[in-house]
């Protein structure tokens, strides 16, 4: 059993990445591909990203280099639109492409400081198998001074290469956790988009 200090602060981490659950149906592409190039795509992921955690490196390097590898297995288009919700409908194609750029630094910097916490641990890709209309591969992160606990990325090729489109840490989801936050940032900018886009860029 962990102890309450344990569990705290994994609790923390998890909460820091993503709060709450949703359900994001894609079409029925997961024929298209196999389960063996949805764990090679996340197992290229998790050693890019364990490169980075014990490369040493500066934060603001390392954050640089978590965007590009976000940028190259994140389907971040789909992951902007969700986040965005009903606002992508009705924004302009300019607007859509400006936030898409702008929400890809802004999770970059948020994600690749929560990764830092890795340093001195690692991820190990552990299984994969088809979920609904997608592949969900598992993986375990182990940081030091913690017990082990669960990562699982949703692989889909619906934009038409093979990308990971959602991460789940211990069962809370990273498009809700998005979604409820860039929701809360569009309010506060009494629905504009051009608002956003400019706020993302400096959070």
């Amino acid at each position: 059993m962990l102890n309450d200090t344990s569990s705290l602060s994994r609790r923390r981490f998890a909460a820091g990445l993503a709060l709450g659950t949703v359900a994001f149906v894609l079409p029925m592409r997961a024929a298209a591909l196999s389960v063996e190039q949805a764990r090679a795509l996340i197992d290229q992921a998790v050693a890019d990203i364990n490169a980075v955690i014990s490369s040493g490196k500066s934060e603001g390097a390392m954050i640089g280099d978590f965007e590009r590898i976000f940028s190259k297995y994140a389907d971040v288009p789909v992951i902007a639109r969700s986040a965005l919700g009903p606002a992508a409908k009705q924004a302009s194609k300019a607007q859509l492409t400006a936030f898409t750029k702008a929400f890809q630094g802004y999770i970059s910097r948020k994600y690749g400081r929560r990764f830092r916490e890795f340093i001195g641990g690692t991820i190990e890709v552990t299984d994969a198998k088809p979920l609904k209309s997608y592949y969900e591969v598992i993986s375990v992160a182990r940081l030091k001074g913690e017990a082990p606990f669960d990562l699982r990325w949703h692989v889909s090729d619906k934009s038409g290469s093979l990308k990971f489109f959602n991460l789940i840490i211990e069962g809370v989801n990273m498009l809700a956790s998005e979604r409820a936050e860039i929701g809360a940032m569009l309010d506060k900018a009494k629905g504009d988009v051009d608002a956003l886009t400019a706020t993302l860029k400096n959070a």
